[in-house]
Parts: C-alpha cells; structure tokens; sequence
C-alpha cells in the first residue's frame, strides 16, 4: 500500500473526516478524482442531470438535515451552470461547500476567475494552494461553512489535484471560534420590555430552528403570555402550539396579520424581519418596541430600525430571559378570546372563499386543501417561485421546521424540484411533496429522471396555468401585452409519465381520486400531478412580491 496520496484524494477524504457525508453534483474530468475520494471515504454521491439541481439538491439537504452537504462541479462551465443554486445557498446562510475543480492555465477555454464569481453571488471564494497546506485550507473551509453559515467556494486548481502528499493519519481539526455570550445587560434589557409588554409577539427565524430553541422560546413565551410566529424559512417551528400564529409577513393569515400588528413588542429571534416577513414593516405597529437577538452583529437592523438588539444565540437567551423573570406568568396577549380566534381562523383553510374555475380549471384553495387532507401528515413540502406559492406553502400543513424547504432567498423559479430531492434524502422518513409552477416545472425538468433513478416516493404537483402567472397578474391590469409569458397548454403528466412517474391530470376534485388511490397503494413510483388551476386572479401575497424588488 502507498504511504503517498494526492491532493485531489486527500482532500476528498478529509472533507468527508471533517463531517461532509453527502455530496451532490455532476462529474466531470476536473471533479473526477476528488468525488471518487469522498466516496471511498463513505460520503454519499448523489448524481443530478445538471449542475443547477445539484447545487439546489445540496442546500436543501444542508437545510433539513442541519449538516453540512458539499457541490462537486467541473471547472468553469460546471461552476456557472450551478451559479443560481449556489446564489441561493449563499443568500440563505446555507453551510455548504462548493468543490470545483479551477483551470491552471489562463489560455484554457474552462478559465474564469471563479473566485470573483464566488464573490459576486456571495459566497466566500478559498482556494488549496498547495500539498503542503491542504489539509489546513480543508479544515478552514469546512469551519467557515459551518460556524460561519456561508456557503464557500473551495477551488481545486487541476495542477495541484495531481500533487503528492504524505497519507494523513487522520482529518485535520476544524478550527471552532467561540459562540457570543448574552452580556447581562442585554438579558435585563429584554428581560425589561417583557415584564412590560401586554401584547407582546416572538417572531422566530432560521436562527431559531437549532436544537432546543423551540422548547426554549416557547417557555420564555409562556412567561409573558406572548404569541408565536415565524419567518417562512421556518415554518412549521410552533406547529401544534395552540398560540402559533404560523407564517409572518405576505404569506399570514388575515387573523395574523391582526394580531402581528396590534402587538406592543415584536422580537425577532434569529429572524431577519425583513420586508417580507414583515410587509415592508406595515405588520408592525407604530409605537411597538422592536427588538432583534441574533448571534451575528452585524445582521442587527439591517432590514428595519430597532428599539434596541441583542447579541446572542437564540436558545441561551431565551433561557436566560426567562431566569430573569422568574416562575412569573402572565397572561399578555393569551387571553381565552384570542386562544378561540387562533383555533377558529388563523389558518387559511378556515378562511371562507367563494372558489374560482369552471371550465376544466380547479380553484388552487380548492386543490390545496384537497391535498392537505389526502397527503400523509408526515411530509416535507418543498416550494418554487411563482404567482402559485402562496397556497402550497399555507394550506399544506407540516409537522415541525424539518417539514418545509423554502428555497426562495433569491426568488428564481426552477429550483422547487431540486429543493424537494434534497429535502427527501435529508428526510427519508417523510413523504416528499414539491410544488411547482407549469414555468418551473419545464425549467427543471431534466431532475425527473433523478427523483425516479432515487426510488423517491415522491408527490409532484404543478399549479398549470399555462404562464407565468406573476407577470401575467403584475401587468395584465396595466393594459400591457403579455404574449411573451402566456403559452400553450402542456401535458406535463405525459412529459412525467416517459421518465417513469404516475401522471395525473386534474382539472376538478373528482380527479383527486387517483391521487388518494397511489397513497394507499405500494407508492413504487413517484405521482406527478398537473393541476389545471383557474388562473382568474393573482394569489393574495402577489402585492408584496411586488413592492420593492
């Protein structure tokens, strides 16, 4: 056995010793080498049909398994076809790494300056230099991705994968930079304004969705009779709590809506409050105390002014706050009217309608609902962009934070299929459901064939409105033409079909029939459902998407 390896094989493997155990991408020549690696090592390699649903699949994945996954991509065009993913992945603080192999001559055709575009999308560009640093430059990269929360872009120059090093005896320790510590005078300060506040409202983001944070909120919660809500990134964190308000922001109900805005203090835990999770701030009432707790400075009040921040990690503040306060509890804003109102109207679905369609197009409430009903409790629900979203994303009940993949930081549609594989391997035990619009169904198409090539149990379902409804309902009403985003009706349950899923087409409920007999059969192959919607009206969050993008 040869005590010499080279860098392309060692660093494969000390990515997987370092805990990167899942690897997604498409291989080419630069990437050959280093994927092989991880897979000896025993990470898992997971093949998409482009670089684009790799890099989706791999920040789903990191999301819902709360585990860093890794990108391995060809130089240059492998890297630009999986830019947008990796955008995304940056935008949303997802610890992913990004392995690309890099072109060592400035004359090859696959030569870009790759750490430039790293930079431009918001991803942290490193590099392994040389044999002799690997292993270091490994271990920093996994540590940034991981403490850090980026996403980083690792490049692999082709003339340094072929380098020889020693066999390392083992992966290189990952340098952990101490967490903040909540300072007394923050604890008081919070502590303070909750003794104070009659109607106060937490409003928990992505930072709140690590372990014991739901136990920890709910408590301090309960303490100062506080209601609960969440970003859309982490939806699902209160399910079940009788005082969870579900979804802030576009998405909320109309009775949260109400409640978010009569409150007196609004604290944002790991949450960005930005324009969507608080519509452009107009869910915020004028005189509320407005208070954000984040473990990153430099994240507090960036989106809106606040009354004062605090610097620490959601759970041990949380904790903390409570100590100070004592076994006090009071009632604030839980009092038995507000309880009934949650229970009777705060989900959507209790929200009467009077439904649209007719003429082989069913109302997507309609649709929404149905499937809620029909789908098992158990599932993760995966969402793309589009005038649609609305509705799977709130009429679609999930158990827990783990059951809703909301890749939407940069808004691009296409990515919702992708979401939804990553997702399924993160959660095996969960049924599937990716919702997409006819626009990014099309779009991401070619990941079909993986969902089945996986043996994924998967539910597909497209809202089909033959367009790209945003546009179509942002401009309509102007008068302005819209031939360039209307198009001819498709069979996407055909397309479905020829890569090997169950096709359904529906157009009214008593289509769904199909759909309840593949739940109760062997699930063998996945189910694809085209869903004519009724098209007449924009969905309900369509004004937000529209302000000030």
């Amino acid at each position: 056995m040869s005590s010499r390896t080279t860098v392309a094989e060692a660093v494969g493997a000390a990515l997987v010793g370092c805990g990167v155990d899942t690897v997604f991408g498409v291989v080419g020549s630069g990437n050959f080498a280093v994927t092989n690696a991880m897979v000896a090592a025993g990470a898992r390699f997971v093949a998409a049909r482009h670089e684009g649903g790799a890099a989706t699949m791999a920040d789903a994945h990191a999301r819902m398994s709360s585990r860093p996954a890794a990108l391995s991509v060809h130089q240059g065009c492998g890297l630009t076809n999986a830019l947008t993913g990796v955008t995304e992945a940056a935008k949303s603080r997802t610890p992913l790494l990004v392995l690309a192999a890099e072109a060592s001559s400035p004359t090859s055709n696959f030569a870009v300056d790759q750490a430039a575009l790293a930079a431009a999308v918001g991803a942290v560009p490193m590099r392994i230099t040389s044999a002799g640093d690997a292993l270091d430059q490994v271990a920093a990269a996994v540590g940034t991705a991981v403490h850090g929360r980026r996403t980083v872009l690792l490049n692999l120059p082709l003339d340094v994968q072929v380098q020889e090093l020693p066999v390392p005896a083992g992966p290189p320790p990952v340098p952990a930079p101490p967490g903040p510590v909540v300072t007394a005078e923050h604890v008081e300060r919070l502590a303070h304004a909750l003794r104070h506040a009659r109607r106060p409202v937490f409003v928990a983001g992505r930072g709140a969705r690590g372990p014991g944070c739901r136990a920890a909120l709910e408590a301090l919660a309960e303490r100062c009779g506080a209601l609960l809500a969440t970003s859309a990134v982490a939806k699902g964190l209160f399910a079940g709590n009788p005082w969870s308000l579900d979804v802030s922001g576009g998405f909320a109900s109309p009775l949260a809506a109400e409640l978010v805005t009569g409150a007196d203090l609004v604290v944002g835990w790991g949450c960005a409050l930005n324009m969507w999770t608080m519509r452009h701030g107009r869910l915020i009432g004028r005189h509320a105390v407005v208070v954000q707790v984040d473990d990153d400075p430099s994240a507090l009040g960036v989106h809106r002014d606040l009354t004062f921040g605090v610097v620490g990690d959601v759970r041990r503040t949380a904790e903390a706050a409570a100590a100070d306060l004592g076994e006090r509890a009071v009632a604030g804003y839980r009092t038995p009217e507000v309880r009934r109102s949650i229970a009777e109207r705060v989900r959507w679905r209790d929200v009467p309608f009077s439904p649209a369609g007719g003429a082989g197009r069913i109302d997507p409430r309609t649709l929404t609902i149905a499937l809620d009903d029909l789908l098992p409790a158990e599932r993760v629900v995966a969402v793309d962009s589009g005038n649609f979203m609305g509705y799977p994303s709130m009429f679609l009940d999930v158990p827990d934070e783990y059951g809703f993949c909301f890749t939407q930081a940069f808004q691009s549609v296409g990515l919702g299929l992708a979401t939804a594989i990553g997702a399924a391997l993160a959660q095996p035990g969960r049924l599937p459901v990716a919702a997409l619009g006819d626009g990014g169904a099309l779009m991401g198409a070619a990941e079909l064939e993986t969902v089945v090539r996986l043996g994924l149990p998967m539910v597909v379902v497209v809202y089909d409105d033959a367009a790209y409804g945003a546009e179509v309902h942002h401009f309509g009403p102007e008068g302005h033409p819209l031939d360039t985003v209307r198009f001819p009706d498709t069979d996407l349950a055909a397309i479905a079909r020829g890569h090997g899923f169950v096709g359904v087409t529906v157009r009214g409920v008593e289509d769904l029939a199909a759909v309840a007999d593949w739940v109760r059969g062997s699930r063998t192959a996945p189910l694809f459902i085209d869903a004519k919607v009724a098209a007449d009206a924009p969905s309900w969050w369509l004004e937000e998407a529209f302000r000030g993008h």
